[in-house]
């Protein structure tokens, strides 16, 4: 495989042998690294548990933190969630791009293993256009922070690639990540929505759209370290950047491919069933019953 593994992606004009390389790699089962609006992602195809998988060992975590899925537009919510609140749904229509990450619950029809998710799923659609013309390219993508487990989520491909470095074959450089912030993660699976994470968006700015309720204090749990630490809510999905980890010896400085490199041949992705396709980078978000994600 060639080492040439950081894809030029800050021109459109120029992007396109960069993408047609992360469509591919994501086809085959690898991993992918993306720039988001929050911070950078490693993205996995949702619906193939093997790929899922990887990018958990990639981080250094565990199947009791499942990734979070990025999703192209707010039309596929109904697609990969259902019983959706009407206060959720306002948020989505509200934020969406954006940085909101809503828990649903997950279609049950949908093949997919995102690791123990107990029937949830966190969802987001990304404001960054280099992760929205791959999305509209791949469909739903499983996509958690990119750093390893504990360490601080990268905001620029570089930093990224330090810590992820031979475990992603394509790297996405899209410039330094706008955000830098993970993503804000509300629980729409309960009887009222709450906050599990502050982030991007603040209290405030929600309950200017729908009732939210702030985060629940959960005795013996560990709280959220600042704005790249990850969610630690009594259950769900999972968020942006961890809290416990793994060190990582990946080499510091990657070498680049200059823009206009090869083109590489694109395999079609495969079509999605409408019931669903599988967010931000985005951002991990914790299931009911389970245990916090990024």
């Amino acid at each position: 495989m060639s080492l040439l593994r950081i894809k030029d992606a800050t021109d459109p004009a120029t992007w396109g042998p960069s993408l047609d390389a992360a469509v591919e790699a994501l086809g085959r089962g690898d991993l992918v690294v993306l720039p988001t609006d929050t911070v950078y992602g490693i993205a996995a195809d949702a619906f193939d548990p093997a790929a899922v998988q990887a990018l958990l060992d990639a981080k250094g975590r565990g199947r009791q933190m499942p990734p979070p899925v990025l999703m192209p537009d707010l039309r596929t919510l109904d697609g990969l969630a259902t019983a959706v609140p009407d206060a959720a749904r306002a948020l989505a229509e509200a934020f969406w791009p954006g940085g909101l990450t809503l828990i649903v619950r997950a279609q049950p029809s949908l093949a997919w293993d995102l690791g123990e998710t107990h029937g949830t799923v966190a969802l987001r659609v990304p404001d960054h256009p280099v992760a929205l013309e791959l999305l509209r390219r791949t469909g739903p993508l499983a996509v958690s922070s990119a750093n390893r487990t504990g360490k601080p989520a990268g905001t620029d491909v570089r930093e990224a690639y330090r810590q992820l470095g031979a475990r992603v074959p394509v790297f996405l450089d899209g410039g330094e990540a706008p955000g830098g912030v993970s993503s804000t993660i509300v629980d729409a699976t309960g009887d009222v929505l709450r906050v599990v994470r502050e982030g991007a968006l603040s209290l405030e700015e929600l309950r200017a759209v729908a009732p939210v309720e702030g985060p629940a204090p959960a005795p013996g749990a560990v709280a959220p370290e600042g704005a790249t630490g990850e969610a630690t809510p009594t259950g769900t999905a999972t968020a942006d950047a961890a809290t416990t980890g793994i060190p990582t010896t990946d080499p510091a400085t990657p070498p680049t491919e200059p823009p206009g490199g090869p083109v590489s041949t694109t395999k079609p992705s495969a079509a999605r069933p409408s019931r669903a396709p599988s967010d931000d980078p985005a951002d991990d978000a914790p299931q009911p019953g389970g245990e916090p994600g990024r």
